[in-house]
């Protein structure tokens, strides 16, 4: 299973619609995870076009986007959890560990940084922003492949 994960795209003012790279990522993805910050619901719209979404409410997201604050799912046997802001980066891995006892992967947005750490059975998984690099050299997205119940692969893809 090929997922494509998204964060923090922070639509209108930075995603009027989908980035070209972002499409070709897209173009083969089983399902799409987007962690948050939306901002539109649109986006949501769009990138169902491509896979079924999956997507936590961000702290700029308003009411007009129908989604949870936390959510957790199975994607091909592997637990995941998804969540806008995972707090500050001390200590985060353990934070993790304690809210989703049963995940095996917390995708995870906010801080526009790139992320891919693991420890003690749990990988934690950031994708940064395809549009809102901040201090980034990059917009970036995550590529994860999942079989028989383990993630088998993660890359952080720049895009920009």
């Amino acid at each position: 299973m090929k997922v494509v994960v998204l964060a923090d795209t922070h639509a209108p003012r930075h995603w009027r619609s989908c980035p070209p790279r972002v499409a070709e990522l897209l173009g083969d993805a089983d399902v799409i995870l987007h962690a948050g910050d939306v901002c539109v619901p649109s986006v949501i719209a769009e990138l169902s076009a491509y896979a079924p979404v999956h997507v936590v409410k961000g702290n700029n997201d308003g009411p007009d986007l129908d989604a949870p604050e936390t959510l957790e799912l199975d994607l091909e046997g592997l637990r995941v959890a998804l969540i806008h802001d995972s707090g500050p980066a001390k200590g985060r891995m353990a934070r993790m560990r304690r809210r989703f006892p049963d995940a095996g992967l917390v995708v995870f947005g906010h801080s526009h940084i790139p992320l891919d750490a693991s420890e003690g059975g749990l990988r934690i998984f950031n994708p940064g922003s395809p549009t809102d690099r901040r201090r980034q050299p990059h917009g970036t997205v995550g590529v994860l492949r999942i079989a028989d119940g383990a993630l088998v692969e993660a890359e952080i893809v720049p895009v920009t």
